[in-house]
């Protein structure tokens, strides 16, 4: 993975990293939100939302559009598409020394079988 990758799924990480902001997050997967409805739906004081979607944003883990005086947010897809990625060679490399295993233990009732 290259270092531009792992700066990306560090980011990711750290902005998901609070409780309040993985609630954000699952949130916005049913659609876009302004900061009040965000507020309102989670019982956040509206400072306190602003502040975790502030540190989302910055994450890259959200867009943020302008329209008249109000702010609308909504996930961005790349940062969980690197994310997927990520996982899925840690799965890739569990499954090669799982096989590895296998093989060496076929290896092993081979040998108490001769």
């Amino acid at each position: 993975m290259s270092a531009k990758n792992r700066g990306i799924n560090m980011m990711t990480l750290s902005g998901l990293a609070e409780p309040n902001r993985m609630d954000i997050v699952e949130l916005l997967r049913e659609g876009p939100l302004t900061v009040g409805e965000i507020a309102d739906r989670l019982g956040l004081r509206q400072p306190q939302a602003s502040k975790h979607l502030k540190v989302l944003s910055d994450s890259g883990i959200l867009e943020v559009k302008a329209e008249a005086n109000r702010r609308i947010y909504k996930l961005r897809p790349e940062p969980f598409q690197a994310l997927d990625s990520w996982v899925k060679s840690f799965r890739r490399a569990m499954e090669d020394r799982f096989d590895n295993l296998e093989d060496y233990l076929r290896e092993l009732q081979n040998k108490e079988k001769s």
